[in-house]
């Protein structure tokens, strides 16, 4: 045998071994990834609806539903709350702040001002974001009618602007109380 029929033998089987190594290795790999392995279960409906299910009833057990409608005194269930208070979390109210009263929120409430000019109270620098415009409103600004404002923390509030004698209308979904305005 010559040189060159040597180099071309031995580059053939190289070649020959490199591609029968490679098909070997794919239908290993392809072997392993299979659905239903060990190394890649498959997961049917049914048993995803199964765990889903024993979730809710392990929560339901628990009690929490969420809204705190509980109350000490059975006879009396707003003897504990103050005036005006609702812990209400999934509906909206129509709720009418007189001049003179302030609307203060729970942690989480929103709010919509629908009727009347108010602006925001705070006991404390920080404002109130307005989701609507994407800003934030500080004590004592007025707020435009029909903005959605979440408020991120209790104590915080709407009242009517003092230069109106009207009270406002707002919506509100969570936790608030009215208050008389205190100078």
């Amino acid at each position: 045998m010559n040189k060159f029929t040597k180099v071309i033998l031995s580059t053939t089987l190289i070649t020959g071994g490199i591609v029968a190594g490679s098909i070997l290795g794919v239908n290993a790999f392809a072997a392993d990834t299979t659905p239903g392995t060990s190394s890649d279960p498959l997961v049917t409906k049914s048993y995803v609806d199964q765990q889903v299910k024993s979730l809710i009833q392990a929560e339901m057990k628990k009690g929490n539903t969420g809204n705190d409608t509980t109350s000490k005194d059975k006879d009396n269930p707003k003897k504990d709350q103050p005036e005006g208070d609702t812990t209400s979390n999934t509906e909206l109210k129509v709720v009418t702040v007189k001049s003179g009263q302030k609307l203060i929120a729970k942690a989480g409430t929103e709010v919509i001002v629908r009727n009347g000019k108010a602006v925001i109270t705070s006991p404390d620098e920080n404002g109130v974001p307005d989701v609507t415009e994407g800003t934030d409103i500080k004590s004592g600004q007025a707020v435009a009618t029909n903005h959605l404002l979440l408020f991120p923390r209790d104590g915080r509030g709407v009242m009517p602007d003092p230069q109106q004698e009207n009270g406002l209308i707002v919506m509100v979904r969570g936790g608030y109380s009215v208050v008389q305005k205190t100078e």
